[in-house]
């Protein structure tokens, strides 16, 4: 199984992609979320140029947020920089749409730009809003299609992974091992290897793997508010956040996201002290080496590794070493 890793776009980011480079992470996926984080093209042309080995692409792409034919277009220059090296994830939108203030995407309208965008990328002419596009790069400004570059598709639910099957090179999850019999399936990962004798609510642990136990309950709300009331502590973080007026509350749902623990998350953490262990990748080297092989034997072939907190580097080298890279 692969081991990569992923960063939300930040001028730290393109140290920690060289970082994992060197430490043999297969690749550097970036997050696309433009009210939460930088922009991930320029994130990843800077780490096309800092880097020479490690595989680069942006996870998870939202169609609504750049016209098909300018993402196509920036999936072309990054694999002039990075050539071999490029690949995309698309999705339905998670934060790239929440913190927004929108609901995901509805799966055919991801199906036609999917479809859209690698017929662009074949060096199709294809019809975009009433008039016929294509990409017709000037001599040296771009790579000539076809352009080859690999597309997961972001899906957990059936309607996704129906259009992962018949459109991507691949499915990205968060659920583990989908059915289908996907030769690349990436599955998403949180957590932090604890160091010997450490305690997994110690102030290390919770800083580097609390935003991927918060990360459920911003998901969760997301989909329907009163769901996350099953969750520990809950209803009482619902009805904080639901005292921010409506209009706004989606930005105080989604800051700091899968970064750090926000403020008004933070009570979460006294509380949620077994979604630890059983939503993140959180434990000794063992443990978590116990889970990822459960992974690989599930029929995972790559985790994509997200380290998240006030001290990244130190969390790429302890998956890194457990991991065996």
């Amino acid at each position: 199984m692969e081991i990569s890793c992923g960063f939300p776009p930040s001028n730290d980011a393109v140290d920690h992609a060289v970082l994992a480079e060197s430490l043999g992470y297969k690749r550097a996926w970036v997050y696309d979320s433009p009210a939460l984080y930088g922009d991930v093209w320029v994130t990843l042309a800077r780490m096309a140029d800092r880097t020479e080995r490690i595989g680069l692409g942006p996870a998870v792409l939202i169609p609504n947020l750049r016209h098909v034919l300018v993402q196509a277009s920036a999936i072309a220059t990054l694999e002039s920089l990075a050539p071999d090296r490029t690949v995309a994830a698309i999705g339905t939108g998670f934060t790239g749409r929440q913190a927004l203030g929108q609901k995901a995407l509805p799966w055919r309208e991801v199906e036609e730009y999917i479809r859209t965008l690698q017929a662009l990328l074949r060096g199709e002419t294809v019809e975009v809003e009433g008039a016929m596009i294509g990409m017709i790069p000037a001599g040296g400004t771009l790579p000539q299609p076809p352009i080859h570059v690999p597309i997961l598709v972001a899906a957990n639910g059936p309607k996704g992974l129906a259009v992962a099957e018949e459109l991507g090179d691949g499915v990205m999850t968060v659920i583990g091992a989908v059915p289908g019999g996907f030769e690349w399936c990436s599955v998403l990962a949180f957590g932090t290897v604890l160091e010997e004798g450490e305690s997994p609510s110690s102030e290390r642990a919770l800083a580097a793997a609390g935003p991927g136990v918060t990360v459920v309950y911003h998901a969760m709300y997301g989909g329907d508010p009163t769901s996350v009331d099953a969750l520990p502590g809950g209803a009482e973080w619902r009805s904080e956040i639901e005292k921010v007026p409506e209009e706004i509350r989606h930005l105080t749902v989604h800051a700091e996201h899968m970064v750090r623990v926000s403020e008004h998350d933070r009570r979460l953490l006294a509380t949620a002290g077994d979604l630890m262990s059983s939503f993140t990748y959180t434990g000794t080297a063992k443990e978590v080496r116990a889970r990822i092989d459960a992974l690989e034997a599930s029929g995972v072939t790559e985790l994509l590794y997200a380290p998240m907190g006030p001290d990244v580097p130190r969390e790429l080298r302890a998956f890194a070493a457990m991991a065996g890279l």
